[in-house]
């Protein structure tokens, strides 16, 4: 009996260091295909996403090293206090390789052309903010008021 109850403990504890996870984020269940249509949907899907304020949705698709500037529920909060007022569509419009493993996606918003760096990561395509638009990057490092003010908030 005293040698059962040592297991049931022991499991206990090794159940509750693996609850503790550092990883940002839920973890995907899902594999994409290495394809560039894929990336060309999931690149749209993101950018409806942001346009329709499905901010985690967008967090989910960040490449760690952009999840690294702000953790998901902050960027949701100030997403929600200083939401974004363009109200414009953003449309893919294709891909092309990029230096390295990553790729370029170019889009149009309001007659405007940019480009997203994404990579493919452990059968994911991920978004990297950091090289795709360092300003909002770095507004990201910035203590709440100061990002507000940067990107003309006046909720705060």
């Amino acid at each position: 009996m005293l040698r059962l109850a040592g297991v049931l403990v022991a499991a206990a504890l090794v159940a509750g260091c693996g609850s503790g996870s550092a990883s940002p984020g839920p973890v995907p269940t899902t594999t994409d295909p290495p394809t560039v249509a894929a990336l060309l949907r999931i690149a749209q899907v993101l950018n409806d996403n942001y346009d329709n304020g499905h901010f985690g949705a967008v967090y989910d698709r960040w490449d760690a090293r952009s999840q690294a500037l702000i953790s998901r529920a902050e960027y949701i909060r100030r997403h929600a206090l200083c939401a974004p007022a363009t109200h414009a569509v953003a449309v893919v419009e294709g891909a092309a390789r990029a230096a390295g493993n990553g790729w370029h996606v170019s889009y149009r918003i309001n007659g405007s052309n940019l480009v997203d760096t994404w990579y493919y990561v452990r059968h994911r395509w991920m978004f990297d903010l950091i090289l795709s638009n360092p300003d909002a990057a770095r507004n990201y490092r910035l203590p709440f008021a100061r990002y507000a003010a940067a990107v003309g908030c006046t909720v705060h």
